[in-house]
């Protein structure tokens, strides 16, 4: 399965991936509690600075627009469907932090943040 690294067809990770591009970022002391806030703060400031080199700002200024979201957020789920099907474990928790990154982006793009998503999800216990 390939890996993540831009809007273009190649498969090999390069330094506008999702993960090279939040690696500068995060700290990987970061308590497991905060990662999905760390995180989005790291969206959140690559959507107000727009680095050229980040892959997380290429989203918010895709010609696409938000369907280059939605779009990545279909292929990362077919991916962790057929990770799920081969019983994948290591490729399942990949496709699966891609999905929750994406959606993460199309959160901040509909001005929307992680407290919304726990809302939601606090109503639903």
């Amino acid at each position: 399965m390939s890996r993540p690294t831009d809007t273009s067809s190649s498969s090999e990770p390069d330094d506008s991936s999702p993960e090279a591009d939040l690696r500068t970022r995060m700290d990987s002391e970061t308590p497991p509690d905060e990662v999905l806030d760390e995180l989005f703060a790291t969206i959140q400031d690559r959507r107000e600075t727009l680095p050229a080199d980040s892959y997380t700002a290429s989203l918010f200024t895709h010609e696409k627009g938000e369907n280059a979201v939605l779009e990545k957020l279909g292929e990362e789920t077919t991916e962790l469907l057929l990770a799920a099907k081969d019983d994948d474990h290591e490729e399942i928790a990949h496709e699966s932090a891609d999905i929750v990154y994406h959606m993460l982006v199309l959160l901040a793009m509909k001005d929307m943040d992680v407290e919304d998503l726990r809302a939601e999800l606090a109503e639903r216990r």
